[in-house]
């Protein structure tokens, strides 16, 4: 498992790391790359795959201070690096060791980038957890109707990650209650479920500059996007470019309001998502959703709002 203190590097449990530099191999050659002898040194600085991965992950430097041992090298990236840094640092430590295992055991072979992104994607998911705060619910949170003269537009994505494949998922619904549209659409090629999210946030944004409604809220159950959409400052992650183009569109139009909500208050967005990702069909439609999210509408539609 990927250690899971963030706080402070000490933290960290060295040993772990440490222990790998005693580890000694029958064949000598690399089995990742083929091209010198697997040392502890190669595998997690010299070998091409494992130099991808920390240029995927944007810590190059980390492999600046060749002159030291493993234990010495260790040590001083934990010195250097900022919390966040060291989360990721960690993370691609043991995913670096289990491509390296699943190579010789199970025949398995991934690219640096892929790798990288893996890492990527799964310490969004871990910041998203942690962002989420735990509160204490009665009864269970439905969506809910906006405010006269509002219209609110859910988004969900979802993802396959084995064959990189995302569908979106984006309905807007009146202070009534009613569809106004709902649209999906499917994406290929995308190695990160972090990065769906936001490609499906930018489009509920783009259908919310389209309608005439002069309030439009923006919902959906990814709070780490949410959180990096209301956020003012440049974002600088592998997802910068999208949240800049959200930020774009709302600062030229109309006023916009982002909102996290539970998982089960965005149930028809998500079913929606859900549903394309297995069809792999797209489609925009006014008025209505088509049969397979008719329940779930009704479900919503007859929900008396809070």
């Amino acid at each position: 498992m990927a250690p899971e203190s963030t706080n402070k590097n000490k933290d960290y449990n060295m040993e772990d790391f440490i222990e790998l530099s005693a580890y000694e191999v029958k064949d000598l050659s690399c089995p990742r790359c083929g091209e010198r002898a697997e040392t502890i040194n190669h595998l997690f600085r010299e070998c091409p795959i494992t130099v991808e991965v920390w240029s995927t992950l944007l810590l190059q430097n980390v492999l600046i201070d060749v002159n030291r041992d493993f234990e010495q090298w260790l040590t001083r990236v934990f010195e250097q690096l900022i919390p966040h840094n060291c989360r990721i640092f960690s993370c691609a430590l043991w995913a670096i060791w289990e491509d390296r295992n699943l190579r010789i055991h199970n025949k398995k072979f991934s690219i640096g980038k892929k790798i990288g992104n893996f890492i990527i994607n799964y310490i969004a998911e871990l910041d998203g957890l942690e962002n989420r705060k735990l509160v204490k619910i009665k009864e269970k949170m439905n969506w809910r109707r906006p405010s006269r003269e509002f219209v609110k537009i859910n988004f969900d994505r979802a993802f396959d990650g084995q064959n990189n494949f995302s569908a979106s998922g984006i309905v807007a619904r009146n202070d009534e209650g009613l569809i106004i549209l709902s649209c999906s659409e499917t994406h290929k090629e995308f190695a990160s479920a972090f990065a769906t999210e936001a490609i499906a946030f930018r489009k509920a944004v783009q259908m919310g500059m389209e309608n005439t409604c002069p309030i439009v809220i923006i919902e959906g159950d990814s709070l780490a996007i949410i959180k990096k959409c209301n956020n003012k400052d440049q974002d600088k992650s592998m997802i910068g470019a999208y949240i800049s183009d959200i930020q774009q569109m709302v600062n030229r139009s109309k006023h916009f309001v982002f909102k996290h909500i539970p998982r089960n208050a965005n149930a028809l967005a998500h079913k929606i998502a859900i549903e394309i990702l297995k069809r792999k069909v797209e489609d925009y439609l006014e008025k209505k959703v088509l049969e397979y999210a008719k329940n779930q509408k009704l479900l919503e539609w007859v929900h008396e709002p809070d």
